[in-house]
């Protein structure tokens, strides 16, 4: 009996053949920064030995003048989505609610489903693509505790103006709920407000640097808190023994490097999107729900033209070694509507893309 097929066996199969536009991977940060640190660290042997624990102080010390905060605690997890399922875990128990939306990071929701809490989705595939104010005020019930706040938003790349993030913090410290900030974009954004700088007493901030430092297969990430808040989330951290040591030296280096050489890659990723536009605009029925996105990925909306989004995603990686990602991980109620795809990638995988995308269209439509 022949297995069905599976999408991610083929994809590591066949990596070094692809432009992997589907995870929202940054493919260009410098890697020779991260590979001499590495090198390094692997020469000492940093590997015979147990990382220190709470992590790298240095690191610490870097994350703290990235963000621009003081007097909060800065947890390492492996990856920010460990940081994730710690915070439900911690903060969340049966019964509890949260404010989230409908498309989202549904990992984030599975984390929720597992403490024993549920969501109570906002529907944000229409203008203006973000949760608002209004909405937020009306959705708050006698068993909502958290308000999931990521911004950027994965998938579509809407951002919150400054203003907007003021009035929902303000929702949460009036109303004493958490505020879950996922920020793991905002590197990308044209501006971005933290709702810890207006609501420090409800804010758990979740930051990666899998997307700004391209470090995604190192898994590297965490969160920070004032330290009421942050002790009842990191109880639950169950990797005590330390975050993998060679990750660790890998995201020192990118961090020293950071400020240097991340205007390039955002202002690349900003000509990525302008070729991604022309190409999605060529084609009738198709179109850009949010642009320019403030985040390094956003959606197509292919609802008018008939074909379903995963023969789309499966044609474009067969035939043209192109991997985008089906809207159904992303959105139970619009997942049939768009693709998703990154662009922080080199400009070679975005002609492979622009190339790709019509030929592949014009394939399913025809069947």
């Amino acid at each position: 009996m022949n297995k069905p097929f599976d999408t991610f066996t083929y994809a590591h199969e066949h990596f070094q053949e692809l432009a992997w536009m589907s995870q929202n991977t940054n493919h260009l940060f410098p890697p020779a920064i991260v590979q001499k640190a590495i090198t390094q660290a692997s020469k000492e042997m940093r590997y015979q030995e147990y990382p220190y624990a709470p992590g790298l102080e240095e690191m610490k010390r870097l994350l703290l003048e990235d963000f621009g905060l003081s007097g909060v605690k800065v947890g390492i997890t492996a990856g920010g989505t460990e940081a994730l399922y710690m915070i439900m875990r911690g903060l969340l128990g049966p019964g509890d609610e949260v404010i989230s939306s409908d498309p989202s990071y549904l990992i984030i929701h599975k984390f929720i489903g597992l403490s024993g809490a549920q969501t109570v989705n906002l529907d944000i595939y229409s203008p203006p693509y973000r949760m608002t104010v209004d909405r937020i005020q009306e959705a708050i019930g006698p068993k909502t505790r958290m308000i999931l706040l990521i911004d950027p938003l994965n998938p579509l790349g809407s951002g919150y103006p400054k203003e907007e993030v003021k009035a929902i913090s303000e929702i949460a410290h009036d109303k004493k709920l958490i505020l879950l900030n996922d920020v793991t974009y905002r590197d990308f954004a044209d501006q971005h407000t933290l709702t810890h700088t207006i609501a420090p007493e409800q804010t758990v901030t979740v930051w990666s640097l899998s997307k700004n430092c391209g470090l995604a297969g190192l898994r590297l990430g965490g969160l920070m808190a004032l330290p009421e808040l942050y002790d009842k989330v990191w109880k639950y951290n169950t990797n005590d023994l330390g975050v993998n040591v060679l990750a660790q030296y890998a995201g020192l280096a990118a961090l020293k490097a950071k400020p240097e050489v991340f205007p390039k890659i955002k202002a690349q990723c900003r000509e990525n999107q302008k070729r991604i536009k022309e190409v999605v605009d060529s084609i009738d029925g198709a179109f850009l729900p949010v642009y320019p996105s403030q985040a390094n990925m956003f959606v197509i909306d292919i609802s008018k033209l008939g074909i379903e989004p995963e023969k789309l995603q499966q044609e474009m990686l067969l035939k043209y070694g192109v991997f985008v990602r089906s809207g159904s991980y992303l959105s139970p109620k619009f997942g049939k509507k768009f693709v998703r795809l990154s662009f922080s990638n080199k400009p070679a995988d975005i002609a492979a893309f622009a190339k790709a995308l019509p030929l592949a269209i014009s394939t399913v439509k025809n069947g």
